[in-house]
């Protein structure tokens, strides 16, 4: 009887990622029969008692490929799916500790009803009818009294179709508020992108082809959007090629991937944007810049006339009269011969790119985050590196069949017209989003009371500063919902609980993001669930089926495998075939000439009022669209301090802070880290906290980073029990001195300091959002999260 190991496995997955691989399977059974399989298959079954079953992981958003060994109906070891082409059968330590997830004994077991106050922990266990009744019954009550845009679903992390059918679930009941927590982290970026080339999405890089990369502030390694992605793409770039690329990292914290780079500028914080306009600068003075792509796929740069014959200033001429390289030192604390060196370098030594981070600096309270954003972007166009080898790319998705026509309801029709209860297009005139703004909107009551709730994979409770403002405005909404796997900070405040599987239990598709081509992912049950929990999509078809009417028949699916199975009909594969591998992809990624057919689908796509016309904008159309008839006083209220075309275009706003300098003299920066993550329940994930803060000597704790000199200076030592103060609270925990960071920063690590979640979490450090108070972006939407002042001192 042969023998299959794990070694085995990883050999078979190399031969069936090769084309035409002729290796076979022998399972190995006890009491059954060896058989042999075709390469390609990793669903397999011996003897009923071993399989391999392929899912993806979720517990960080790089969606990496998992191969769960299952004993017995047990899952009991994960291993990286070695034809996923995010992973390639490597595994972090979250993925390895997903069995963590699965087997946490204080997962909700089943449905659950509040008895008692609200956040007191009275709940008594229910059956499913009955909770899917008490649902339906309020949902059927506001459209019942015409007011269905009262309803309002708050969802976290959706990949795939999910984040359509909640869309969709909801603009079935009447409502407009589906509302994403990605004013939380991604939104700057995709908003930017949408500004200037008019894609509403976060672009990729073609990071093997590269030779420079210019990262502001994107903490690829540690916590960026697609770390396990990057970190195979930099180790190509440096270890596998004869021209070894050259990697900048420009942050106030060095971190690990400041620690990797081969050169670290730690600039203050906030004035990203003037940097980078500064590097505009020398390109654009020293004609370094792409004359081709500027003069013939851009527009903006040079000065123009629109169809009235007013006079616009353009890019060019901006940045030549603003942003010379003793403004941008000033500004950053650059020395200038440090930024006309890296301009130098980026400029002649192509292909390069700058990255565009996706929270970090961005989020600072101001408009100088899209600014921010905006003018990093501008770099890569100058250069012309927008799809082209060892430059920015933009996503390609599986081509899916359109989802059908809502059936005919004037009630819904109505309700979908009102204005979103998070100021979204409205009070925040740019937003596609504005999660964190509910509480301050619900407690205002504007613009109508939320009278249902549904929370998905959302936690704003402790995922959005000031917080406990959730808390109040929670006793304003009478009756909440919550899909959570774990009783976290915020579904202890909700009035039901229908528990999702954890992804192990649970059937999802998952789009392939982050290497440019299209790729679909198959996120597979390997064991059947532990407890009385169900697939959230699920439970959402059977409330529409028992609403009734016209939401019912918005939903012809049965299930949301048959959901499944129709939207992914066209994708390259059958079901059968997609189940048995995990994935499916189409590499490599098909680059667009400049002006050729289909470039309109990499600059101008997603524009909603600006043309389509397949030019960069350096003076940003579709901002104008919006913003071209306010006046002075109306650009104060969106944080605006400049006027006229320079509203329009890339520049550096300053930052308002909160907290005064003589007194809070230290800017907090509130880093996520790679080990933990940022979804709430890894913090109860034993493992996970075991190895957070290695580096820094502390695990299964909080601590706080300072600089040597700011350490000498306040009398501090490494392992001195510290107070980290704001005008909003303090929180006490350790130091630790480290060089890596600015004299005039503090960085505290995120997703400890849970008051809720599980007996590994709860209890345990120090929340750094405790410390910042609730704010909102007005001109975007966005979360604040990195305007902040702090005093430190000894406990």
């Amino acid at each position: 009887m042969a023998k299959f190991t794990r070694r085995d496995f990883l050999k078979i997955g190399g031969s069936a990622a090769a084309a035409g691989a002729a290796a076979t399977v022998i399972n190995r059974t006890r009491g059954g029969t060896a058989l042999a399989h075709p390469p390609s298959e990793f669903h397999f079954v011996a003897g009923g008692e071993e399989t391999f079953v392929p899912t993806v992981c979720t517990l960080c958003p790089s969606g990496c490929g998992i191969v769960a060994r299952v004993v017995d109906g047990r899952a009991v070891k994960l291993e990286g799916n070695p034809v996923h082409p995010i992973n390639l059968g490597a595994l972090c330590p979250k993925g390895q500790a997903s069995l963590e997830l699965l087997y946490n004994p204080d997962r909700i077991k089943g449905p659950m009803r509040r008895v008692g106050e609200r956040g007191q922990g009275g709940w008594e266990p229910i059956n499913w009818e009955t909770a899917l009744q008490m649902v339906t019954d309020k949902l059927q009550s506001l459209r019942a009294n015409g007011k269905p845009e009262r309803f309002a679903f708050l969802y976290g992390e959706t990949r795939g179709q999910m984040r359509p059918l909640i869309e969709r679930f909801t603009q079935a009941i009447g409502s407009p508020n589906a509302i994403s927590h990605d004013s939380l982290n991604i939104e700057a970026s995709k908003l930017a992108y949408r500004m200037t080339q008019g894609i509403n999405d976060l672009l990729a890089y073609d990071l093997e082809n590269t030779n420079y990369i210019l990262s502001f502030g994107a903490s690829l390694l540690e916590a960026g959007r697609f770390p396990q992605r990057m970190i195979a793409g930099l180790s190509y770039t440096r270890r596998s090629r004869p021209v070894r690329s050259k990697f900048v990292m420009i942050d106030p914290r060095q971190g690990v991937t400041g620690a990797k780079a081969d050169e670290w500028i730690p600039i203050k914080p906030g004035t990203d944007a003037a940097l980078a306009m500064g590097i505009a600068y020398v390109l654009i003075s020293s004609n370094m810049y792409n004359k081709e792509f500027v003069e013939n796929y851009t527009f903006g740069f040079e000065d123009f006339e629109d169809e009235q014959g007013n006079k616009h200033q353009g890019f060019r001429n901006y940045v030549l009269r603003n942003f010379d390289l003793k403004k941008a030192s000033e500004i950053t604390g650059i020395p200038s011969g440090t930024i006309a060196r890296i301009a130098g370098e980026f400029a002649t030594n192509p292909p390069a790119f700058a990255i565009v981070p996706h929270k970090g600096g961005l989020l600072n309270g101001s408009a100088n985050g899209l600014y921010t954003a905006m003018a990093v972007h501008a770099l890569n166009a100058l250069l012309g590196n927008i799809d082209k080898h060892g430059g920015m790319l933009v996503q390609r998705y599986p081509a899916c069949p359109g989802w059908p026509a809502m059936a005919s309801d004037r009630l819904a029709e109505k309700g979908r017209q009102a204005e979103r209860v998070d100021g979204a297009g409205t009070r925040f005139p740019l937003a596609q989003h504005a999660y964190q703004a509910v509480a301050e909107r619900v407690l205002a009551g504007e613009p109508y009371p939320v009278e249902t709730l549904f929370l998905y994979d959302a936690n704003p409770v402790y995922e959005c500063p000031g917080g406990a403002n959730f808390i109040e405005a929670f006793q304003k909404i009478p009756f909440i919902v919550s899909f959570a796997s774990f009783l976290d900070e915020t579904a202890q405040y909700a009035d039901l609980i229908l528990p999702d599987h954890v992804f192990l239990e649970r059937l999802q598709d998952d789009f392939v993001e982050g290497l440019g081509y299209t790729g679909v992912a198959l996120r597979q049950p390997v064991v059947k669930p532990l407890y009385r929990t169900r697939n959230a999509a699920d439970v959402l078809i059977d409330i529409a089926h028992r609403v009734g009417g016209p939401v019912a028949a918005s939903f012809p699916w049965g299930d949301f495998e048959e959901l499944l199975k129709y939207r992914l009909q066209d994708v390259g594969t059958d079901w059968d075939g997609l189940k048995k591998l995990g994935v499916w992809s189409v590499p490599p990624y098909e680059f667009t000439d400049w002006g050729a057919k289909g470039w309109t689908d990499v600059v101008g796509r997603d524009r909603q009022r600006a043309p389509r016309d397949g030019r960069f904008d350096f003076y940003s159309r579709e901002m104008f669209c919006y913003l071209g008839d306010a006046d002075e006083s109306r650009l104060k209220e969106l944080g605006i301090s400049v006027t006229g075309d320079a509203v329009f275009m890339p520049h550096y706003e300053p930052v308002t802070l909160d907290g005064e300098e003589k007194e809070y003299p230290y800017h907090l920066n509130v880093i996520t880290l790679m080990s933990i993550g940022p979804h709430s329940y890894n913090a109860n994930l034993p493992t996970l906290q075991e190895i957070s803060g290695m580096a820094a000597l502390t695990t299964w704790d909080s601590w706080v980073e300072i600089n040597p000199e700011t350490a000498q200076e306040l009398g501090i030592h490494h392992d001195d029990q510290v107070w980290v103060e704001s005008a909003q609270g303090r929180v006490r925990t350790r130091a630790r001195i480290m060089p890596g960071l600015r004299p005039d920063v503090i960085n505290l690590p995120y997703n400890q300091g849970h008051t809720a979640i599980g007996h590994w979490a709860k209890d345990r450090g120090v929340h750094g959002l405790d410390l910042m108070k609730s704010h909102t972006e007005p001109l975007t939407g966005l979360a604040t999260f990195t305007n902040t002042r702090v005093k430190i001192y000894r406990a």
